[in-house]
């Protein structure tokens, strides 16, 4: 297993920014020296990356720039521009924004909820009252939305460790001086313990690098979560210098902890601030990390490269033939613009293609690479206006057939003539009666359709629809 040391690293703006027009084989060769080691830090190489070279760029892979793009809400365009070189050197972490998803096994969150700290030096930049309040603060943003407390401790061991040190302190990752990093902190699978450059200026304000704000950050990696794709959250790549006194933690942030260790006592889920989307959302259920709950139910299910995934909510289940365990995985750690989970999913194996459903888009991926031109309206598909989204897909390797399910009706598409087959939509109840009306997930394997409804699977014949029978959709984790 890998660790993940996540560090947040703080570059200086462009002093001299290059025009918007400047295309990428004018890059200077500084700048390019600068992106390339950029994308080999963030976006390392993995089987699954193809390398597709960017015009320009030398040996950039243009798929990684893309999906650097992509991830920030960039124009996609694979090339090396000004605007994507000025994000390059904006306030980042330094945990990869790809990575093979296996480094993190199993359920990356701690085994208890009431956790020790203890800090072990300080920094002279403040005092002592300042950066225990900053501390103490920092972790009160989690235990405010999460089961979770946190006692700090003195002269004895700690659940976990904070520290300030400059340059090389003894983990092998060293600082870089003013400027450079900030921090970095360890998986819970590492003891979470986080450390602190000593050589930025840390302060109680926005006139230097406000403590608080970045140890919320490190403490939301202290306790297992990843970074966010989305603006304006906690957890976010980026340092963001908001005004530490109006501090609240956006709903994303709430929802990726809460779907580690579940809301306070009493049931609370926090508001949370949304305002990035505009329009805030109730925070939804988080599942259930015991795969053997009798009530579990899934949102979708694929195949993906001889795996088997299972959606819910903003993680998904990855069940691989060969091993045990199961692992539970962000859907941010590897389509960072589906973090918030998705309707539907299905795998053409002969394309390595897997297909992603949210509302009326959907995205096609090779591995954690989303393809050029998507998303795409699911209309493109040939399915009539009415229809708003995808409830299930699942498709069919021997025929090239896909079954979309959508209400109480579904369709067949023809993944070779890329159109609907005719004489459908036909109603779910009439070829499938055991089900009902209505489906939420679907897989096809080895010949076998099964079709997900609530905590329930239904599993039939792919060729005749015969019925073979039903079990708890948790069946596939061997639990009875």
């Amino acid at each position: 297993m890998k660790s993940f040391l996540l560090a947040i690293a703080l570059y200086g703006a462009l002093s001299c920014a290059l025009p918007l027009t400047q295309e990428a084989d004018q890059v200077a060769e500084a700048d390019l020296d600068f992106a390339k080691k950029y994308i080999e830090n963030y976006y390392p190489d993995s089987a699954s990356t193809p390398v597709i070279r960017s015009k320009g760029s030398d040996d950039i892979p243009a798929d990684k720039i893309r999906l650097m793009q992509e991830r920030f809400g960039l124009k996609v365009t694979g090339r090396l521009d000004s605007n994507t070189l000025a994000l390059m050197r904006k306030p980042r972490c330094g945990v990869p924004d790809v990575a093979e998803y296996s480094t993190f096994p199993g359920d990356p969150a701690w085994k208890k909820t009431k956790l020790t700290y203890s800090i072990l030096n300080y920094t002279p930049d403040m005092d002592r009252a300042d950066v225990d309040v900053a501390i103490e603060r920092a972790w009160k943003v989690w235990s405010d939305v999460t089961p979770l407390t946190f006692t700090r401790v003195y002269g004895k061991p700690a659940d976990i460790e904070i520290s300030f040190a400059a340059r090389s302190h003894g983990d092998y990752i060293p600082f870089d001086g003013p400027g450079g990093q900030l921090a970095h902190a360890f998986s819970p699978a590492y003891g979470g313990n986080a450390h602190f450059d000593e050589d930025e200026s840390w302060v109680r304000d926005l006139t230097g690098v406000n403590l608080f704000l970045v140890a919320a950050h490190e403490f939301g990696h202290s306790l297992g979560l990843r970074h966010s794709g989305i603006w304006g959250a906690l957890m976010f790549p980026t340092y963001q210098a908001t005004d530490p006194q109006n501090f609240r933690l956006h709903r994303d942030d709430i929802e990726g902890i809460q779907s580690l260790y579940g809301p306070p006592e009493g049931g609370e889920n926090g508001d949370g601030d949304d305002s990035s989307s505009g329009n805030p959302e109730p925070a939804t259920e988080a599942p259930s990390t015991d795969l053997c709950d009798p009530r579990l139910a899934f949102d979708a299910v694929c195949s993906l490269r001889g795996e088997t995934m299972f959606f819910k909510n903003n993680f998904f289940w990855r069940k691989n033939p060969q091993r045990r365990d199961v692992e539970k995985v962000p859907i941010s750690a590897f389509w960072p613009s589906l973090s918030k989970g998705i309707d539907a999913a299905y795998e053409v194996k002969a394309d390595d293609t897997v297909f992603l459903f949210k509302g009326h888009k959907y995205w096609a991926t090779k591995g954690n690479i989303i393809q050029r031109g998507f998303p795409k309206n699911i209309h493109s598909l040939g399915l009539p206006k009415s229809v708003k989204s995808i409830d299930a897909a699942a498709h069919d390797h021997n025929s090239k057939k896909t079954y979309f399910f959508s209400g109480n009706s579904y369709w067949r598409y023809d993944e070779a003539q890329k159109s609907m087959e005719k004489g459908y939509p036909r109603k779910i109840s009439a070829d499938f009666h055991q089900v009902g009306s209505k489906v939420d997930a679907a897989f096809l394997n080895h010949g076998h359709f099964y079709l997900f409804v609530g905590s329930e699977q239904y599993e039939f014949d792919s060729g005749t629809k015969r019925f073979i029978g039903i079990k708890k959709s948790n069946s596939w984790f061997g639990c009875q």
